[in-house]
């Protein structure tokens, strides 16, 4: 690859550039307003969020890991932050002794569905209210199809945990 394939072009340019922006500033604004109205991180959410898309409402570390995109050292460290809270529980997993699962506990899943609709809320008041109907579909395939390609070139797996795949167990 020369060094001029290795460079965006300027309409990559422009499309990276604007969404480093929406991210940096969606993910200061979310873990600013989940703080003052829940006393939640956007850490804290995102994990809980996955549990409560996980079978039983448990998954191993490796696979939420996985399923959020974090460093198995970053999430272990976390998730005893958050164990300590009473938000999950940590133990000996079912299929794998050798290996830890995190499972939401009781206080994890009030927290986070009394979190959720003010975040919903702050969702739409900041990425959709300026977006058509027509808009937000064509992003939403966009985002996907560079969900697909990350996947597909990227180090990590495809996660087993997915809010778009139905839970089992």
């Amino acid at each position: 690859m020369s060094g001029d394939d290795r460079r965006l072009n300027p309409s990559q340019r422009r499309a990276w550039l604007a969404y480093m922006r929406v991210y940096h500033r969606l993910e200061y604004e979310m873990n600013r307003q989940l703080q003052a109205d829940s006393g939640l991180s956007l850490a804290d959410y995102t994990v809980l969020n996955a549990l409560t898309n996980a079978p039983r409402d448990r998954a191993q570390v490796n696979v939420l890991a996985t399923t959020i995109g974090w460093e198995r050292s970053r999430l272990s460290h976390h998730l005893q932050r958050m164990s300590r809270r009473g938000l999950v529980e940590r133990s000996a997993s079912d299929g794998d002794r050798r290996a830890t699962d995190i499972a939401l506990t009781e206080l994890g899943r009030r927290e986070f569905e009394a979190a959720a609709p003010g975040h919903a809320a702050r969702v739409k008041d900041l990425f959709f209210a300026d977006l058509t109907a027509a808009q937000e579909n064509s992003l939403a395939d966009i985002l996907s199809a560079a969900y697909e390609s990350i996947l597909r070139n990227g180090t990590l797996p495809r996660p087993d945990i997915d809010e778009d795949r139905p839970r089992q167990g």
